[in-house]
């Protein structure tokens, strides 16, 4: 594969109800194992970042997705070999009623802010989010693709 294995993409969807309540769902493997975490997953070869975190909170959780913008990044290197970079996207739900994908999650939930900051098995990311006073967002602009001379296939930029 070469060089690029160890750099990892993913996404996830803060998804926020009318209602307020976020979606959030509990893993079944993994660092966040038995924590409420959002829906997440890596990026695959043939689709944009919007188009995965839409992908990827539909297959954890059922619940169909419109993307408002990009609210922010979380970049790590793991053991100083891998670097593992997620963004975050803020999402408006198109359905309420959650399946949760059982081989992947224990649960998924629309919670209120609340009662994730009460739960001492919610994720320090959630925490986090559920303190900043307003997500501020990137929106994706409706850019012309710079050229054939990339070949891109699909062209995004969020400002």
């Amino acid at each position: 594969m070469g060089k690029r294995e160890n750099v990892w993409l993913a996404v996830a969807g803060i998804v926020v109800a009318e209602d307020g309540k976020w979606l959030v769902v509990k893993k079944r493997y993994g660092g966040l194992k038995g924590k409420w975490s959002f829906p997440a997953g890596f990026v695959e070869a043939n689709e944009t970042v919007d188009e995965a975190v839409v992908r990827e909170v539909y297959e954890e959780t059922g619940v169909k997705v419109e993307v408002e913008g990009l609210i922010g990044v979380r970049s790590g290197v793991i053991k100083e070999s891998i670097s593992d970079n997620m963004l975050l996207f803020l999402c408006t739900p198109q359905n309420l009623n959650v399946m949760s994908q059982k081989e992947e999650l224990f649960d998924a939930a629309f919670k209120s802010l609340e009662e994730l900051e009460n739960d001492p098995d919610s994720s320090l990311l959630i925490h986090y989010c559920a303190k900043l006073p307003n997500l501020s967002l990137l929106k994706e602009t409706k850019a012309l693709n710079p050229g054939r001379i990339f070949n891109y296939s699909s062209y995004k930029l969020f400002f």
